[in-house]
């Protein structure tokens, strides 16, 4: 049973394990104006906000309704286009796109609204922050209109703050966040339904053992596109999302210990910080709406080759925990990945949390990744390179790829070649043909073989060229290729 407010109004219903909110939605609450679109949390027609008590302050973000699950709305609060306006009273998101003329075939619409109304109740939040074409690209980048053109969209965007301040009933109400809160925390157990909700990780393992059937899920960015592509039927599933250990970043003398179910829009703060090239990585990871679900330990189990954040991690010589039936232990990532879909994870066991070593003094980090689209797209070829410059030579080279193997790998020849050396055109040529001796790359719908081995030779070249164009007495961080880049 999940119990939870839609739009203002407790719920309460039943639902399989496998059920997604755009599915509750449409089917036995008959609220109909999320879309299915693409059915893969591309294209933001399902696009609906939430808010949950656990995230401290009732702020609302943006999902894709299409790949959530439903029973991770219990205790929370979800908003959808129906509970936008205050009778005929239009919310300033919704005014904004009747007055730009912002819709036309109004498919895509709801979803678009209720990514202007996050973005509303954010300026509400912090009144001072800029909406300049960062900002307004991230809260619309995973939005797409096929008919009306972006402009008018972005025109609505920026003219809310014109519009009448109309809030629904529920956002006057100034009891209504506690009411919230009081519906939560969510009751942990055996659902009878096969919706299984640990609360620590010693009731995860133990949970674990007893369905070892069952589907782990924390973002379901990925996992859920098993059932709305694939058709698959989940009858268990194990929720991460409440496990009090995997939802922590814990700082200890050397680095960070990040909870595997920490999302990347929780994550982002520390890279910011400490990873800024990694940070702005995260720009070009799936949509706003992605971000605010999908997890770094997700990314990491689901052994993709072309998954955005491994080779980063690699470059930064992360380390793994892993909890199982037998205990904790702690792996490199590098020892991680075996081969194609192939991980280390012994049976019962489970990726708790990712080691970010400190970043000591004088490192720098480039990260390029090559897509199709620049927004919300995954990585044809993704590159990593992390080094510091001692005396005009490169020290600690660490190189890493996506796309390029059935896994993915640092590239030891690479690094040896460069490890020592000026960073010059010999080095570099040096480095190059280890490349190619090293690695084979694969073809598939993305990119040919040919195309993956040259443009990893040409990300090396720039890398080169960056660093003969760098100011050593100021080096910077530079960050994933977008069209705002330097």
């Amino acid at each position: 049973m999940i119990e939870f407010f839609l739009n203002g109004q407790r719920r309460r219903l039943a639902a399989a394990p496998d059920t997604s909110i755009l599915e509750l939605l449409r089917g036995p609450l008959a609220q109909h104006g999320t879309k299915e679109g693409c059915a893969s949390g591309d294209c933001g027609a399902c696009t609906v906000a939430i808010a949950r008590p656990d995230d401290g302050a009732m702020a609302y973000h943006t999902l894709n309704a299409c790949i959530t699950p439903a029973h991770q709305l219990q205790g929370a609060h979800l908003v959808t286009v129906e509970g936008l306006a205050r009778g005929d009273a239009l919310h300033p998101a919704q005014a904004s796109m009747v007055a730009c003329h912002g819709s036309q075939c109004g498919f895509c619409t709801p979803g678009i609204v209720m990514s202007l109304f996050a973005l509303h109740e954010q300026q509400r939040a912090l009144p001072r922050q800029e909406l300049d074409d960062h900002r307004l690209e991230a809260v619309l980048g995973g939005n797409l209109c096929r008919c009306t053109g972006y402009r008018p969209i972005r025109d609505a965007a920026r003219s809310m703050g014109e519009r009448t301040d109309t809030r629904p009933p529920w956002a006057e109400d100034p009891a209504f966040e506690q009411v919230v809160r009081d519906l939560f925390p969510t009751v942990a157990g055996e659902d009878q339904t096969g919706y299984l909700t640990p609360t620590t990780l010693a009731e995860l393992i133990a949970t674990m053992q007893r369905h070892p059937e069952a589907r782990l899920v924390a973002g379901a960015t990925d996992l859920w596109l098993e059932i709305t592509q694939r058709l698959a039927r989940f009858d268990a599933v194990i929720d991460l999302r409440q496990v009090e250990e995997l939802r922590r970043i814990e700082e200890v003398a050397d680095g960070w210990w990040v909870g595997a179910a920490v999302t990347y829009r929780e994550w982002e703060p520390l890279l910011k910080t400490h990873y800024p090239a990694f940070a702005h990585l995260l720009t070009r990871l799936g949509s706003e709406q992605i971000r605010n679900r999908a997890t770094v330990g997700g990314n990491i189990a689901n052994a993709s080759p072309i998954g955005d954040t491994p080779p980063v991690l690699l470059t930064l010589d992360a380390t793994l925990r892993l909890a199982g039936p037998h205990g904790i232990r702690e792996i490199p990532l590098e020892s991680f990945f075996l081969d194609y879909k192939q991980t280390a994870l012994a049976p019962g066991e489970c990726i708790a949390a990712i080691f970010l070593p400190r970043p000591g003094d004088g490192y720098e980090q480039r990260v390029w990744k090559l897509s199709k689209r620049r927004e919300d797209d995954i990585s044809t070829l993704l590159g990593a390179f992390r080094w510091r410059l001692q005396d005009g030579t490169l020290r600690d080279v660490r190189v890493a790829y996506g796309g390029m193997a059935a896994i993915p790998l640092r590239v030891t020849a690479v690094e040896a070649a460069l490890e020592g050396k000026a960073p010059d055109e010999e080095s570099f040529g040096a480095a190059r043909r280890a490349l190619h001796q090293s690695l084979t790359p694969m073809s598939d719908a993305r990119g040919s073989r040919d195309y993956r081995a040259t443009a990893a030779a040409n990300l090396l070249e720039r890398w080169r060229l960056t660093l003969a164009h760098a100011d050593l007495e100021e080096p910077t961080q530079e960050v994933t290729l977008d069209a705002y880049a330097d």
